[in-house]
């Protein structure tokens, strides 16, 4: 870690409540972004669909770009937007610093494996001493935050 990080006793992993808060956060995100896509290329029709998959640009709108995005944030910021909302950053689980692009890639694409078996791999943060889901041990990652994130003291001016 450099010196602009704090330091590990400062930090703790972040948990079931606070992941799953920065998870809805995400997804209303991807959905505010991808929802006027898809209305554009399958019109009214998209709702009434009979498929799991509308079509290709449904496909490539709904995983492959959400996924695409995940994993610049990742890289550019150590977060998406929820895990900004609420502190939380990415680090690789040796070091504390930042994760490869090949752990961000394991980790999206283990957001998958992490659905599957009724998205057990996502509520494993819940039982797991370091806080992590599948896809994190996957990827050997880990999210943290700071500790101390208390209100910011109130200075009045002039007194």
């Amino acid at each position: 870690m450099n010196s602009e990080q704090p330091a590990l006793t400062e930090l703790e992993y972040a948990g079931f409540c606070l992941r799953l808060a920065a998870c809805i956060i995400d997804s209303i995100l991807v959905c505010i972004m991808t929802m006027p896509m898809l209305l554009s290329v399958y019109r009214k029709g998209y709702w009434s669909s009979p498929h799991w998959i509308a079509g290709p640009a449904d496909f490539l709108i709904s995983w492959v770009l959400p996924t695409v995005l995940t994993v610049v944030c990742w890289r550019l910021w150590q977060a998406t937007p929820g895990k900004m909302a609420i502190a939380a950053r990415v680090v690789d689980a040796r070091t504390g610093g930042n994760p490869t692009l090949n752990q961000l890639v394991i980790r999206a694409l283990g957001y998958f494996l992490s659905t599957l078996v009724f998205g057990l791999g996502f509520v494993w943060v819940a039982f797991d001493l370091r806080k992590q889901r599948w896809h994190d041990k996957l990827a050997n990652t880990v999210v943290i935050r700071p500790r101390a994130r208390g209100a910011l003291p109130v200075s009045v001016q002039g007194r």
